[in-house]
């Protein structure tokens, strides 16, 4: 397989955030970065091996203020806090600190951010530190499998390399050659000294008689620290200083030193805004002593609609020959564990263990003796290798949940077990290296398996079919420190490697090998770790995670459930992150050896502690100031508009007297029942109420499922009823979308918006500072003249009408025509319809002036689309299994009530809007079916794919359309929709018009509404 990239809004700001720092620095010219590299005492015969002429990054051309103030307007654009000063210290003149939530593709953005820098500004060199070996290889394979997606965009591939001191050729080609250029090291290659000094700081005969560091710290490369808490130490902050970096970029979820803070993508927007996994939990809870009554634990609930619910058990049974072993068996109401022949009469099961219920909606276990269990509790003599052999097997069992409902979406599903002794897993004084972990998983893994291949000869059953207990698991630790294995015992001695694993194929395959391991075709699909993959790795199909240790600290239980944040991928390579299934598909359950609750709220605070910088309080204060971004540009919320937020937050209970905001505005906004904004905020509606998210509520803090509570929820009888298939054969079509239209008018509409006087293309003039000072008199200190100094006086701001830029060649129609997607030809004819004036606003910005003209053509571009839009239909249809796929973990704890007339027996609805459209659907006399359309139905538009909430079927004769599609949304008197849900729905009605065009008489009627008594006005 091979792994597939694409451009993401979120990922690009990030990006942006950090050029923008720099605007006003001139692009660099080849000849402004070329000096002479030192080359060394040369052996005779090697003097035309290296090149004279290097290329180093060019210097910072702005002042300290001209960067301060850059990086005030990146933080204004994100309503971040200010920094008091440029934040300088020995390593770099600049530092800035860029947050983004693990498993959101930091790694893609710092390369991105590379290509950018050197398309700006000309920079070339560029050196990641990272602070481990499973980093470093992660990065090295991130580097080479986005290099083909980066030369689509920036025609051009950046060379990297591995720092090794045993290949410093590769440092003489960082030096002489002018294009990208990378190198990746990790901080054992350079932070020791002394006795422990390293090859980087040496004179070395193989070099020239040069040193490394020196070769290196010539180009002044731009630092860019992965992971920079980890690389905190004096040592290390030392080591840095003599790499004489430009500047220093650093790339972390969990900051612990802050510097210039420019960009902020937290857990809280990082989950809101769906870009990584959900996470589930399953707990288990010890009850009682051990030894003071028999050993029971309490794996799950099965219900069916053929028989009464049973309980997955676990317990104690003697054998013929005297010996107790413990099983799991299913458990009905009235067995009897001591006489009925599961225990075989041990005496611990004598008093009262007979169930007397077992409750489906609880989830409990009760016993005729008083005892009752939750799943997931277990109780008796629970040893701590009980325990881990409990957490070994509800690994398994969620793995194979999981897989059984992804494979047939072509996913592959990995578990990520993390231990507490690597012996435990590789013992090398066994023959076949099997630790205790290994030998119960393989254990638990054929007893599960075995109950799987006694289902039906599907596709899923026949590929378990292939794949043995031995190969479907593998590890990856760190160096043995007893043993000393390695793949190669000398590299021990070398920083740069220290710490690779003694397995070279596993060492590959997880490290490196990120498509082999993501493929069916590879066996493994547990992984155990020590600690090497706690932090900087990660894999996108880590749908489980087992702590089979104890996490003591806040920072450990964060880094392990962030090895599986990633949104997972196919088999295509292709991101599962569509808005309409991406929390559908995309969970991560999480096996913990302590209770559900337990876990989550202490995961639940070390996320609380993460968001410490966010804002606390909503007064005035914080809202003044504060910059509302809408679609005709930025507007900054004046002291009225701020006490407006304010007055409006207070009258509705939704911050307490302390000005925090509360639970009831959280709780009101994902009901859609917010209280209706004053008339001067609504124009800003959507924007206030992003700000307002921006200050923390602990009602903000992601919900974390329990993973045993989902419940399954077949289709019923309502599902094969003739009116169903009916409306099913109706709307089950495919089409293709096509789009016509004259390029004049096109042109047209282009050029009259561009010339607009008041929405039309405006460029802010680029500023200047102004300082002036007069030299202050000399100071003496005993004598001694301590130097002359400057003294400030004024500082002014100046408007440069003529922009530094203004001597650089600009190809001007090939930036439009690559932003827009339009022929050269196209953007030529729009330029020439601009007007003298605002075509010359160029020479003042010309960098603004193409992002603004790009934003202006693409918006009449889109307009123009949808006015000729039509649709086509195609052979294709979608599959029944639709209607199944991804309900084997749905929670349906909030379901309500089971429904008459739906195909589902439950269904779950996203608002109190729909919850209320149920209530009266399922009610309504002249309803005869109906379904919440699955997250497959989805319908073809230029601008993403559209999901439609509904499907009716109404009584023969009661109503004019028995057919319906319907949307529901909870603000129509206003439409407060946003510009993309408007080209959805106009998109949506072209489709059912287009597509009841070619399929009269009997036609399907679509529309938008918000009550049911809405929808019955519409159809009668």
């Amino acid at each position: 397989m091979k792994l597939k990239f694409k451009t993401q809004a979120y990922q690009t700001a990030a990006v942006q955030a950090v050029v923008d720092c720099f605007k006003g620095q001139p692009p660099a010219s080849a000849e402004a970065i070329t000096y002479r590299i030192d080359p060394g005492q040369a052996k005779t015969g090697t003097e035309d091996l290296f090149s004279d002429s290097g290329f180093k990054n060019a210097d910072l051309a702005l002042t300290d203020l001209a960067l301060l103030d850059n990086i005030h307007q990146v933080q204004r654009g994100q309503n971040l806090p200010l920094s008091e000063t440029l934040v300088k210290n020995k390593v770099a003149r600049v530092n800035l600190d860029v947050e983004m939530e693990t498993g959101t593709g930091k790694t893609y953005c710092y390369i991105k951010t590379i290509f950018e820098l050197n398309r700006r500004y000309g920079w070339s060199k560029f050196i990641i530190v990272v602070p481990t070996i499973a980093i470093r290889e992660g990065v090295a394979k991130s580097l080479e499998i986005t290099a083909e997606h980066f030369l689509e965009t920036y025609q051009k591939k950046a060379r990297f390399f591995i720092y090794n001191s045993k290949q410093l050729h590769h440092l003489e080609s960082f030096s002489s050659d002018a294009g990208i250029n990378v190198m990746v090291i990790n901080v054992q290659a350079f932070n020791a000294k002394g006795k422990d000094n390293l090859r980087i700081y040496d004179v070395l005969d193989d070099f020239q008689s040069r040193r490394p560091i020196d070769v290196i710290s010539a180009n002044r490369p731009i630092l860019i620290l992965d992971e920079p808490q980890k690389m905190e130490g004096a040592q290390t902050l030392k080591s840095l200083e003599e790499f004489k970096a430009l500047m220093v970029l650093r790339y972390s979820a969990t900051h612990k030193t802050t510097h210039n803070k420019i960009h902020r993508l937290d857990a809280l927007d990082a989950y809101n805004q769906k870009l990584v996994k959900k996470i589930a939990v399953r707990g288990i809870a010890v009850k009682g002593l051990a030894g003071t009554a028999g050993y029971l634990y309490l794996q799950s609930i099965e219900i069916s609609s053929k028989k009464p619910p049973e309980a997955r058990v676990e317990f104690e049974q003697k054998l013929a020959g005297g010996n107790i072993k413990r099983v799991v068996k299913k458990l009905s109401k009235g067995d009897n564990l001591f006489s009925d022949g599961f225990s075989n009469g041990l005496d611990q099961y004598r008093d009262g263990f007979v169930v007397s219920d077992i409750n489906a909606n609880t989830d409990t276990l009760s016993f005729t003796n008083g005892l009752q269990l939750t799943v997931g509790d277990a109780t008796g003599d629970v040893t701590e290798a009980a325990l881990r052999r409990i957490q070994l097997r509800e690994a398994i069992k969620a793995h194979f949940d999981k897989e059984q409902a992804l494979f047939q979406q072509g996913v592959k599903v990995l578990t990520l077990y993390f231990i507490d002794e690597v012996a435990k897993y590789r013992d090398y004084s066994q023959p076949d290296e099997k630790g205790e972990y290994a030998r119960i998983f393989e254990e638990e893994y054929n007893l599960y398996l075995n109950e799987m291949l006694d289902l039906d000869e599907t596709p899923y059953v026949k590929y378990l079919k292939g794949i043995t207990a031995e190969k479907t698991h593998s590890g990856y630790f760190s160096i043995d420190k007893k043993t000393k294995r390695d793949v190669d015992p000398d590299i021990e001695k070398r920083g740069e490697n220290a710490g690779l694993s003694n397995d070279v194929e596993a060492y590959d395959l997880i490290l490196k090998n990120k498509e082999r391991l993501l493929s069916l075709d590879e066996p493994v699909r547990f992984i155990f770790s020590h600690s090497a993959l706690r932090e900087g790795w990660d894999n996108p199909n880590v749908f489980v995670i087992c702590a089979l240790k104890h996490s003591d600290n806040t920072i450990s239980r964060r880094q392990e459930v962030g090895r599986g944040l990633r949104l997972s991928v196919n088999q295509h390579g292709d991101r599962m992150d569509h808005p309409a299934i991406v929390h559908d598909v995309n969970v991560l359950t999480v096996v913990a050896s302590e209770s559900y609750k337990d876990f989550v709220a202490a995961l639940q605070k070390d996320i609380s502690d993460s968001l410490s910088a966010r804002p606390k309080v909503a007064d005035e204060a914080f809202f003044t100031g504060k910059v509302l971004k809408t679609a005709t540009g930025d507007v900054e919320v004046t002291p009225q508009l701020a006490k407006q937020i304010y007055k409006y937050l207070l009258k509705n209970d939704y911050t307490d007297d302390a000005d925090r905001i509360t639970g009831t505005y959280h709780d009101a906004k994902k009901a859609e029942v917010l209280a209706e904004l004053p008339p001067e905020l609504k124009p800003y509606a959507t924007q206030v109420y992003q700000l307002i998210d921006s200050v923390f509520s602990a009602s903000q803090l992601p919900e974390i499922g329990d993973d045993r509570r989902p419940k399954k929820n077949p289709l019923n009888a309502n599902f094969d009823k003739q009116e169903f298939k009916a409306l099913w054969s109706r709307i089950n079509r495919k089409a293709a979308y096509s789009v016509s239209f004259a390029e004049t008018e096109l042109v047209q509409k282009a050029v009259a918006v561009l010339n607009d006087k008041d929405a039309g293309l405006r460029v802010t003039p680029l500023q200047y500072t102004i300082q002036r000072g007069e030299q202050a008199e000399a100071v003496t200190y005993d004598g001694i003249k301590s130097g002359e100094a400057f003294k400030l006086k004024a500082t002014e701001t100046e408007v440069n009408r003529l922009s530094v830029h203004s001597a650089v060649r600009y190809d001007l129609i090939g930036k439009l025509a690559e932003g827009t997607q339009l022929t050269r030809r196209t953007i030529a004819e729009i330029l020439k319809g601009m007007n003298v004036a605002v075509f010359a606003q160029f020479k003042t910005n010309p960098e603004s002036f193409i992002a603004e003209a790009i934003r202006l053509i693409n918006e009449q571009k889109a307009t123009v689309i949808i006015e000729h839009l039509a649709y086509d239909p195609v052979e294709d249809k979608f599959d029944l299994d639709i209607f199944t796929a991804g309900l084997t973990k749905q929670d349906f704890s909030k379901a309500g009530d089971k429904l008459q007339r739906h195909i589902y027996d439950y269904v779950l609805t996203d608002s109190n809007i729909e919850r209320q459209f149920v209530k009266e659907l399922d009610t309504s006399g002249d309803v005869v079916v109906y379904a919440k359309l699955p997250r497959g139905f989805l319908i073809p538009t230029p601008v993403g794919d559209y999901n439609p909430d509904w499907a009716i079927s109404f009584k023969e004769g009661a109503v004019k359309h028995i057919y319906f599609v319907a949307e529901t949304k909870g603000s129509m008197s206003s439409m407060e929709l946003r510009e993309i849900e408007k080209t959805k729905i106009k998109c949506a009605r072209r489709f059912f018009d287009d597509i009841n065009k070619k399929f009269a008489p009997e036609q399907v009627k679509y529309d938008v509404v918000d009550s049911f008594g809405k929808l019955m006005e519409l159809v009668k």
